[in-house]
Parts: structure tokens; sequence; C-alpha cells
């Protein structure tokens, strides 16, 4: 990136952002503090009403703005392929607004690049998937966590056939396991607690703000959330095609993998190893157990009852 675009770039960051640190500035786009330094000074003399403090960061004035913004290919692209996703991964409360943002997209750019757009959009698609048949609305839940309101939700939990009232602080949203998840602090359990919105049945938003959790980090709370009290070590063999699916789906930590002339083993840590058994016998005979022992002879335990289980139905039909 040239000087000029980087300029045009950081006054875009900025009027994106109330303030912004020196750093933040230097990490984006991936230069020093003192080029930063520079950076800030040719905006400011070439008329951009910077406004900086020491211990803070920059901000520019209020009511200053950019002329409207031209698109160029490849970002309007980004977005076309983002709004793909979004249908996929979102759900309803989203998809009006990104359908109205793209459509002032297309308004702005060139007609080439909207007959480019055009092609890549048929061009593009993605598999069917099944939707959870309800889930909380995500924009309404991200106004929440913007604006620290108090939500109200009805939360039926796992296994549980009724739903339980409650009232939360969102904290974050985070998507993993193939569902949004909404990480709040629980007025009732006093704690901080992982919500599945799909689980949701009623939500409520309050006009009530609670004031923010200084000691809470989003990152620090899923890393707890995925190391395991105890950690368990073990190795397992597989062809060269069945390793292709573990590198892709594994549920748990790969620590090695070393190829053999035929197979490919794999050395895996995880916590409890009775969450991933039924992983491991969706592989049949492909996935061998080399160690440690205790693992094997627990999957041959739980594959025998499940052998008899079905083998039991099959004789009283």
């Amino acid at each position: 990136m040239n000087r000029i675009d980087r300029l045009v770039a950081i006054l875009i960051y900025l009027q994106g952002r109330r303030v912004t640190r020196a750093e933040d500035i230097a990490d984006e786009f991936a230069t020093s503090i003192r080029t930063v330094y520079r950076d800030i000074a040719a905006l400011a003399e070439a008329g951009v009403p910077i406004v900086g403090e020491a211990g803070v960061g920059y901000s520019i004035v209020r009511g200053y703005h950019l002329p409207p913004v031209h698109f160029t290919t490849e970002e309007a692209t980004a977005l076309i392929t983002a709004n793909l996703l979004m249908d996929r991964f979102a759900d309803k409360s989203l998809m009006s607004p990104m359908g109205s943002a793209l459509a002032k997209i297309r308004a702005v750019l060139p007609p080439d690049h909207q007959d480019h757009i055009t092609r890549l959009e048929s061009r593009m698609s993605l598999p069917t998937s099944p939707r959870p048949t309800k889930s909380a609305s995500l924009f309404a839940i991200q106004k929440a966590l913007a604006e620290r309101t108090i939500l109200r939700i009805s939360y039926r939990g796992a296994g549980k056939a009724d739903s339980m009232p409650r009232e939360i602080e969102p904290m974050g949203l985070t998507y993993y396991g193939d569902r949004w998840h909404l990480i709040a602090w629980c007025r009732m359990r006093q704690d901080y607690r992982d919500f599945r919105t799909d689980r949701i049945q009623e939500l409520a938003v309050l006009s009530a703000r609670f004031e923010p959790r200084a000691n809470f980090s989003l990152d620090e709370f899923l890393q707890r959330s995925d190391q395991p009290r105890t950690t368990v070590t073990a190795v397992i063999r597989v062809d060269p095609v069945t390793a292709e699916r573990v590198r892709k789906e594994a549920p748990f930590k790969i620590v090695k993998e070393e190829r053999t002339e035929n197979d490919v083993n794999f050395t895996i840590e995880a916590g409890n190893w009775d969450w991933y058994m039924g992983w491991f016998l969706s592989f049949g005979s492909r996935v061998t157990i080399i160690e440690p022992e205790a693992f094997r002879a627990r999957l041959f335990e739980i594959a025998q009852a499940t052998a008899n289980h079905h083998g039991a139905g099959a004789s009283t039909v």
C-alpha cells in the first residue's frame, strides 16, 4: 500500500471509530508508531480536524465526514461473499439490513463493476442446510451488546422440558458447534453463562442498562471453556483419506502428525474421552487406537454396548 492509499485508509479507519490509539493504527496497517505519527500529522496538515489526547488516542471532530466512498471491485466482491455466508450462518433479523446495505453499495458502483457483481452472484452458492426451527434475534442481541442493556430471556437448558426465566447482562457473542452462543452474566446464577441462542424461547430487551464488568474478557472466557480440567494424550492411526476428515473435524487438539508408508498417526489431546466416543465410532474400522490401552478398551466397551442394544432391538421386531 502506497502512502496516499494508506492515508485515505487511516482516515476511513478513524471516522469509523470514536477514539483510536496509535498502536491500533500501527497494527491495522502494519507500520511503526513513528509512521503513524507522521501520517496523522499529514492528515492534519491537509485540513482533517484530528484531535489527539495523550494516553487516550486520536479522534475526528464530530460533524466531519468524508465524501461518498467508492467501492473497488475487490471490496464489493468481499461483501457479496459475506452476504452469502450470512444467509448460512446468521438469522433472518440480519438479512434485511444486509440486503439494504448491498443495494446501496450497488448504487455507487460503476456499470462494469455492477456487471461483475451480477455475474459473480449467479455463479456462487452454498449447499442448503437445515436451520434451527427457532432462534433468538441476533440483531436484538447485538443491539443489547452495543448499548449494554439487560435482556430478559426464557431459556430451555440442555435436556430440559421447560424453559426458565432469566435476566442477563450480555457480554459477548460467538459461533461454534454450528450454533450462535451468547455469553452473559446471569443475575440468577451470579456467574457468567453460555447461552445457545436457539434455546432462547423468548427474548425482551429491557430499558435498564448495566455497568461494564472490567474484569471480563470474551477471549479469555472462551479459552478457559476450551481447556479441560485434565488432559489425556492418545495416538490414533488412520488411512490418508480418513486423515483429511480428522484434520477438518477433530473436536480435540492435534499435537503431532506423522506420515508412514500407508497410514497417518495423530497424537491428540483432549479431556473427557467419553465426549468423543460417538465421533470415533462414526469412522468404523478406519480408525485404530494405538494408545492408551484404557482409551481403546473404553471405545470397545461402548461399541459392544451399542451392538448389543441394536441386536436386542432387532430380535424383538
